[in-house]
């Protein structure tokens, strides 16, 4: 089974994201951050691994994708209700984010997505775990 997951994403900003993330109440491991990257920490084994562009792209052959014309990946973390999810939206849109689509209400879920400053998109939500999704 895995243990952890890092999720790494292509910044342009190392400060201004940390900035930014700090803002929505993520921390950073100081352990794995430096000056091409920053670790935040995102849940009990789950990190985001901040990284400059150019040092990413040492990670890869392919292109990193130009998040103003396309979408690579909707991270979605979940919150304890609604009003931590329109609280985390706020947070963000105050610290320099957009909200990148109308908010979602399908009775047991409740989601809102948040355009971080390089584009990368996170859905907040919350859900009732114990609701029959089959007959929603």
């Amino acid at each position: 089974m895995v243990k952890q997951i890092f999720v790494n994403l292509p910044i342009k900003d190392l400060a201004a994201s940390q900035e930014f993330f700090s803002k929505l109440g993520f921390t950073f491991n100081e352990a794995f951050t430096d000056e091409n990257a920053a670790c935040m920490m995102i849940g009990e084994n789950m990190f985001a691994m901040l990284l400059l562009e150019n040092f990413f792209q040492t990670f890869t052959k392919k292109e990193i994708a130009d998040t103003t014309m396309v979408t690579e990946v909707l991270t979605a973390l979940s919150l304890e209700d609604k009003e931590a999810v329109d609280e985390m939206l706020a947070k963000g849109i105050e610290a320099g984010g957009t909200e990148a689509r109308e908010p979602q209400d399908h009775g047991f879920m409740y989601s809102r997505s948040l355009e971080d400053l390089d584009g990368h998109i996170w859905e907040f939500f919350w859900m009732d775990e114990k609701a029959d999704v089959k007959e929603s």
